[in-house]
């Protein structure tokens, strides 16, 4: 008896692989650079594309989680939260005499508590909305960094924490070397292992997956650990950018993250995105607010370009889905 063997490949076609979500971002892309450059002569060097980075990259970090988060189908709104809540908790624990190593590591680890804790919630209580639940987190984790701080501000940390933010490993940032390094497990997880398998299953058929033996709920613990612990990194790079902390920090990054993994091509409806679209994102519109920033235009004024931008990438998206439907 002959062994037959079935391969489910679909042939290479030149359309399919050039009109990739991935390919249009690659041309935003290069466009953003050709407008900044008409905007400033000094633009197009090295020491720009180096640089700029340094003031945009801190939020890039929540970008990996907030993935996984949303072509789960779900929602985090409370990200932006546990970094004031991570950064707010190390400082006040350095100011009361821990050393600033271990302030750190107990900043990295409150934050992911609180991811942990979304990730609990979100099991225990399966008929409520990830975005209730994370609004209702969200609320919590910043009030209770208002509780402890109240409206004042916290420093005095030590000269080398600065070097997360502003130092550099030869000629590179160490937090770009930093992104970078993140960048490659994120996209081994989700896409050479059986976790990001399952995470793209539990998009398209969360109950398929229960009955097919997939552990849901150890995947949307796992995932909301990950988002904690990301977001306690984004409060590592962003007090160490700005020097001290306040309980209002970060306000917005949750929207912001949820742009670049939106506008990167992950479907909002779950199960569909890879990690190459959100990193182009994250660099398209770092650099278009960097660009905004050379214009003198107003901070309102970017949310509405932003938004613009975002709104048109949903309605591409969903014209590209309906005409392959």
């Amino acid at each position: 008896m002959t062994e037959r063997m079935l391969r489910v490949e679909k042939p290479w076609r030149f359309k399919n692989f050039f009109f990739q979500w991935e390919w249009l971002l690659a041309l935003i892309f290069i466009l953003v650079h050709v407008i900044n450059s008409f905007i400033s002569p000094y633009y197009l060097n090295a020491g720009t594309f180096l640089n700029a980075p340094m003031n945009f990259l801190d939020k890039a970090f929540i970008v990996f989680p907030m993935m996984l988060v949303i072509i789960l189908g779900n929602i985090d709104i409370s990200v932006a939260s546990i970094v004031a809540f991570s950064s707010v908790m190390m400082a006040v624990l350095f100011n009361a005499g821990l050393p600033m190593p271990l302030a750190i590591v107990a900043a990295l680890v409150i934050g992911t508590i609180c991811g942990g804790i979304n990730g609990l919630l979100l099991v225990k209580f399966r008929e409520l909305p990830a975005m209730i639940i994370t609004l209702a987190t969200m609320t919590i984790y910043r009030g209770i960094a208002y509780v402890i701080l109240e409206d004042r501000a916290s420093g005095g940390f030590p000269e080398w924490f600065s070097f997360f933010a502003w130092g550099y490993i030869g000629p590179v940032p160490f937090i770009v070397a930093a992104f970078a390094a993140a960048a490659i497990p994120f996209g081994i997880l989700l896409h050479k292992t059986g976790f990001g398998r399952s995470v793209y299953g539990m998009g398209n058929n969360l109950l398929a997956c229960k009955y097919s033996g997939v552990k849901t709920d150890r995947v949307l613990i796992i995932v909301g650990l990950l988002t904690g612990l990301m977001s306690a990194v984004c409060a590592i790079f962003l007090t160490s950018r700005m020097g001290s902390t306040r309980p209002n920090v970060a306000q917005g990054y949750e929207l912001d993250v949820i742009a670049m993994v939106v506008l990167g091509g992950v479907s909002t409806s779950g199960g569909t995105g890879r990690i190459a679209g959100p990193l182009l994102a994250v660099f398209i519109i770092g650099f278009l607010n960097y660009g905004l920033g050379l214009m003198n235009v107003s901070a309102q004024m970017i949310l509405i370009i932003l938004g613009l931008l975002l709104v048109l990438s949903v309605l591409v998206m969903n014209l590209r889905v309906n005409k392959v439907a």
